[in-house]
């Protein structure tokens, strides 16, 4: 009975979304590798896809912050992603939603689809009639999967490179999509890539959950340039870290969040902005000598950003008494 209520509901979805039965099948191929995983110490839930197709960031990767993660591809059909993601937060595992899904297809033998649940529990389909090399590889909560690759055995050096690497799941992820490239990848090239990473459990706040949502385009390299903007992304989620310590009240721990983030990147990746702000923070608090050395640091990467100071201070985002911000200026200017 449990079977028979999910196929009519999965049924009633896409009849909703395609009328047509026919309309289901007819969609774009996206030939792509993709790797879905839950990282069983932090319970994050991750996508991350690398495609020779433009865009492919809004189409195969699905993720929702303590429910689950979807990776939809071949003859995509976009909507395996919203609809896996509603089955799983009303309960179904995720093997119940895809099979769900897939009973109520009619282009299922077409379509590549992987899912992975907030319990880990994974499920992974390759329709009989995606276009070879074409396969997946189901592991402890993960699976890896591909198709239109050049040689056969992509799915698997992606399965062995996200199971040997060693840091976060954005780490990991990555790695898998590297050995995807050293195994020849897409038949066709290389174009777009895209990682999503949402937090394990839902905290009503969904622009906090979203951890990474990283998408490359249209790039001759997009994988390396999908590992350049997640070490960014690193940099800012420390320096939101340290802001937080700030409001807090706790300005050391800040200062160390600051260096830290500052580390990651150097200060012309974020043509000094990172930099700035860090000392505008700092001068808030009162911190006028913590502050000089991070407005330097801007003020070397684009002369600029002292023009910016006054403009805070004139819209009430920093305080201005004795001149503060002319001083800020004059001394940003001197380099001292």
């Amino acid at each position: 009975m449990k079977r028979v209520a999910l196929s009519i509901a999965a049924m009633l979805c896409v009849a909703l979304l395609f009328p047509d039965p026919a309309a289901a099948s007819e969609r774009r191929p996206v030939s792509t590798y993709s790797i879905v995983a839950r990282d069983s110490l932090t319970g994050q839930l991750g996508v991350a896809v690398q495609s020779h197709w433009f865009s492919v960031g809004p189409i195969v990767p699905w993720a929702e912050a303590g429910v689950g993660a979807v990776a939809t591809q071949s003859f995509v059909d976009p909507s395996y992603g919203p609809l896996g993601l509603a089955m799983m937060r009303a309960g179904r595992s995720a093997p119940e939603a895809l099979a769900g899904l897939l009973a109520a297809d009619p282009g299922r033998e077409v379509r590549q689809v992987a899912m992975v649940d907030a319990s880990g529990r994974v499920a992974a389909h390759t329709g009989s009639r995606a276009i070879c090399a074409a396969g997946h590889h189901v592991g402890a909560q993960y699976s890896t999967q591909a198709n239109l690759m050049d040689r056969p055995t992509v799915w698997d050096a992606m399965a062995k490179a996200y199971e040997a690497a060693e840091g976060d799941l954005a780490e990991r992820l990555l790695c898998a999509l590297e050995a995807a490239e050293r195994e020849g990848g897409d038949i066709r090239g290389r174009q777009s890539a895209a990682i999503v990473i949402v937090s394990g459990t839902d905290t009503g706040r969904p622009w906090a959950d979203r951890l990474f949502d990283l998408r490359i385009e249209d790039h001759p390299d997009p994988v390396a340039e999908l590992r350049r903007l997640v070490r960014l992304q690193r940099a800012y989620l420390k320096l939101n870290e340290g802001d937080e310590a700030v409001a807090e009240g706790d300005v050391p721990r800040a200062l160390g969040l600051y260096s830290e983030a500052t580390s990651i990147v150097p200060d012309e990746a974020t043509n000094g902005e990172a930099a700035f702000w860090v000392g505008i923070t700092l001068a808030d608090t009162g911190d006028i000598e913590g502050a000089i050395p991070w407005l330097v640091r801007a003020y070397r990467q684009d002369e600029r950003w002292a023009r910016l100071v006054p403009r805070l201070a004139a819209a009430g985002l920093l305080p201005d008494e004795k001149g503060l911000a002319e001083r800020l200026v004059k001394r940003m200017k001197k380099g001292e």
